[in-house]
């Protein structure tokens, strides 16, 4: 079924309650496992139901936040799903107290069952006015995104349509891009400031509510975090400032000699690969589509059926349009057991990463759909960012596709880029441990934290002022996640660590890449992530050795890629 004709009806949330609380109980009398299994699929329908609906309303919303019918859709949702929460918790405690759990764990494994358990942990109904009032606040921080409107050299562009002004050839024109994005920002300074405040009070008080010291423990549960703690993510963090940063920063100033610039450089001129240009796909959207299509028909089998019902089925919606939300995601549509793929091209390269990168999160998606329980169809949010980074590179092969003459430039900025993401994700990471283990510091306070953790993380970005919006320490408060989704982000650098290590196996080999990848997903969710890597045959993130190696290599291929012909 194509998406535009998938039918949306906002579900009465007290029917939902009452189904939930009868199937809750039917669980709880069943005298067989035979009769607790047939009443577990009836619920896994339901929650399928639930999960379907509000996809449906989101994604229609972030395609058009204008539109008043699902603004008024996800504000329902809005307030239904915390109060939903509560029924599913109680199904969830039925379920650890059932006497089949022993039951269940044979057919399904454990996961599932920790997963219930650190569920339990983050939610209580005192706290249900909380989460509609975080709902409502995400909603207004992704509007407020959504509607900037910013003048540039006669024209009036999006967010996301100034994309490629801000990486122009022409270093004037370029800084001026830069400058009138910060300009935006800072003239809704004080909303993005009162946003985030009352965000972080918000949880601050749910984490005290539910026995927590704070946000950061209860953050961790929310993020379904199984097998790591706060102290492996802190040694992570450490590995990066050790061996990541020194990387990074020599790729700058590699940069800086191209350009003709002194080091550190500003942010507009740190935007900006190559002399000539930053590589540009030498398709346009439609282009880039078909030529996936190549790709994933020459790849595998699989992705040959996975790509072509998502082109089929209109399950991708990729342009930059006046009223979208901004950046990019993959979200499940249950009932149809397809994902769907929302992007924001403007004609850089980031269009082809986008593509390949949510493509790898539906892939994933796709390959596992069946899977039960549901919640094995996909790992945490770490594991689900290796199937996307890596699909990145695994699409290397197929570059020339989709950059043409511009294929060697990409393949070098691709790595690049690469590696000096982690440490601005680490930096992400850190500024929000420090942030709710400080709820009080003010807005002003915040914006010196990040910018001092600039300093050490970034030492390649020159903070003098030219654009104030990123030198006075404000540029976070363009990142979704540190509104939307906290202490998300570090799982892309996890992830992105991982993905170099295939990375480095597609040089040596690329169908054993290719094999260890496939090892790697077609486990969905069904093990916690430090073991879907080991049974992959990949290195965790946590053991600095992994960091080590893939920094050595890929510097060392960096150092010996032949540009020659490129300024």
């Amino acid at each position: 079924m194509k998406f535009s004709e998938m039918p949306y009806e906002r579900p009465d949330a007290e029917q939902l309650k009452a189904d939930l609380s009868r199937l809750t109980e039917e669980l709880k009398n069943a005298d067989t496992f035979e009769r607790a299994k047939e009443v577990f699929l009836r619920y896994e329908t339901l929650y399928r139901h639930i999960d379907t609906l509000y996809s449906l309303a989101y994604v229609r919303n972030t395609i058009d936040t204008r539109d008043a019918f699902y603004d008024g859709e996800v504000k329902y949702w809005n307030r239904a799903f915390p109060e939903l929460q509560e029924y599913m918790q109680a199904w969830n405690q039925a379920m650890l107290d059932s006497r089949y759990r022993p039951d269940f764990t044979r057919e399904w494994g454990n996961v599932p069952f920790l997963n219930a358990e650190i569920a339990l942990k983050t939610f209580s109904p005192e706290i249900i006015p909380e989460l509609q009032e975080e709902n409502d606040l995400t909603q207004e921080y992704e509007k407020l995104l959504a509607s900037a409107a910013i003048p540039f050299e006669g024209g009036v562009y999006t967010l996301a349509q100034l994309g490629p002004y801000k990486r122009d050839p022409d270093d004037a024109r370029r800084l001026a891009a830069w400058k009138a994005e910060g300009q935006w920002y800072k003239d809704h300074q004080d909303a993005l400031d009162s946003i985030y405040d009352r965000l972080v009070h918000l949880r601050d008080q749910m984490g005290k509510k539910l026995g927590y010291e704070g946000y950061t423990t209860l953050g961790y549960y929310r993020m379904g975090r199984n097998c790591y703690t706060k102290e492996d993510v802190e040694k992570f963090r450490a590995a990066v400032r050790k061996y990541l940063v020194p990387v990074a920063d020599s790729i700058y100033r590699e940069q800086a000699t191209r350009l003709g610039k002194s080091y550190p450089m500003s942010f507009a001129d740190n935007a900006l690969m190559f002399r000539s240009g930053n590589p540009k796909p030498a398709k346009d959207a439609d282009g880039i589509v078909a030529h996936a299509r190549v790709f994933y028909d020459e790849l595998s089998p699989e992705t040959s059926e996975f790509f072509r019902t998502m082109t089929e089925n209109q399950l991708m919606d990729l342009l930059s349009t006046e009223g979208k939300a901004g950046g990019g995601y993959c979200t499940r549509l249950p009932d149809y057991e397809v994902p769907f793929i929302f992007a924001n091209f403007n004609g850089t390269k980031d269009d082809v990463e986008t593509m390949t990168h949510e493509a790898g999160h539906a892939f994933a998606d796709w390959l596992n759909r069946k899977r039960i329980p549901s919640d094995t169809v996909t790992p945490g949010m770490e594991g689900c960012e290796v199937h996307s980074m890596s699909m990145e590179f695994l699409a290397w092969n197929w570059a020339e596709g989709f950059f043409g003459d511009d294929t060697r430039k990409f393949r070098y900025s691709h790595l690049a880029d690469a590696l000096t993401f982690i440490p601005y994700g680490t930096m992400v990471d850190h500024f929000q441990h420090i942030v709710y283990e400080q709820p009080d510091l003010t807005p002003a306070e915040r914006h010196k934290v990040w910018h001092d953790l600039s300093e050490v993380y970034m030492p390649w970005a020159k903070l003098d002022g030219e654009i104030p919006f990123y030198s006075e320490g404000e540029g976070w408060q363009r990142q979704h996640h540190i509104y939307s989704s906290p202490f998300y982000y570090i799982d892309y650098c996890l992830a992105q660590t991982v993905a170099l290590e295939i990375w480095a196996k597609m040089q040596k080999d690329p169908h054993d890449a290719w094999e260890t990848y496939m090892a790697y997903t077609m486990q969905g969710g069904s093990r916690v992530f430090t073991e879907l890597l080991e049974n992959a045959g990949l290195i965790s993130p946590f053991d600095e050795t992994c960091l080590k190696t893939v920094c050595e290599t890929a510097h060392t291929w960096l150092a010996n890629y032949d540009l020659t012909g490129i300024v």
